[in-house]
């Protein structure tokens, strides 16, 4: 090869690596040629995984965007893109950490699946606080939760009475009446005055017994549930927890077991509620 025919080549090149550099730049004609096993289609170990991607199926002329990989011009990017985790939301500004909420730590591992953000209410049956916010909490479940939240009741555990209290949460959920006794424990201790505890162990289970009975529960039902191996085990559970959290008052609401707030941190209870909402939105994950 003479010396000018050197220096063509090494201009035709320059203007193919060029061509390459720039997004919206033609390809060379003989580009379309290129096939996976090319030399130019080789993947460095630490290229871009989109990249990498679009090298891999002979997409040498330029990059791809979020867009692009949408519009579904490469089905190897595309499945990259799919297989990675979107940013969360970043809480508001108007929600002061310290002020409004605070952080766990070290923050407590949840018990739902990791698609969903997991918010918990540490509750008391006896806490007039706790039987003021449920209604609203109710709606807020029922009405207007995100679909990627998952709600879960947990009693607090301080002493005999909210042990109490707690066996008959239990007791009522592994009977499978949550939905229909739930609210009608705190009207019967806050509107009918009957406490559904006393300093005597057997009262307190009479008085629980009764209470059920007269809500349909029958004694076999009753006493199937009431100290059974699975409430033993969810009382132990919630106690732990309550020492996790740092739950020394309540109501208490839990995000994926990272933040914490109340009514009074928030400001009120449909204050409490969009906080809620807020740090949710910034732990979830696409």
């Amino acid at each position: 090869m003479n010396s000018l025919s050197r220096v063509v080549g090494a201009l035709l090149l320059a203007a193919v690596a060029l061509a390459g550099c720039s997004r919206h730049a033609a390809p060379p004609a003989h580009q379309a040629l290129h096939k996976p096993t090319d030399a130019a289609t080789a993947v460095k170990p630490n290229a871009a995984p989109a990249a990498a991607a679009e090298r891999a199926v002979g997409m040498t002329e330029e990059s791809e965007s979020v867009a692009d990989v949408a519009a579904g011009l490469s089905p190897i990017a595309s499945a990259v893109a799919a297989s990675t985790p979107a940013a969360a939301a970043a809480i508001p500004a108007k929600w002061a950490e310290g002020k409004n909420y605070n952080t766990l730590l070290p923050a407590e591992p949840t018990s739902v699946d990791p698609s969903k953000v997991e918010v918990v209410e540490v509750f008391w049956y006896g806490c007039a606080h706790c039987e003021h916010l449920d209604p609203a909490l109710e709606e807020w479940r029922k009405k207007s939760k995100p679909a990627y939240v998952q709600f879960i009741r947990v009693p607090v555990m301080w002493n005999d009475r909210t042990r109490a209290h707690a066996r008959l949460f239990y007791a009522i959920d592994a009977l499978g009446k949550l939905e229909t006794l739930h609210t009608a424990v705190f009207r019967e201790i806050h509107v009918n005055g009957n406490n559904l505890a006393d300093p005597d162990p057997a009262k307190t289970e009479q008085l629980q017994r009764d209470f059920l009975k007269a809500n349909g529960v029958t004694a076999a039902q009753f006493d199937s549930v009431y100290r059974s191996f699975s409430v033993e085990g969810k009382l132990q559970h919630a106690e732990d927890l309550t020492r996790r959290y740092h739950a020394t008052s309540v109501p208490l609401l839990v995000v994926n077991g990272k933040y914490t707030a109340d009514a009074g941190t928030a400001g009120g209870e449909g204050e409490l509620l969009q906080l809620v909402n807020d740090l949710a939105a910034s732990e979830r994950r696409h």
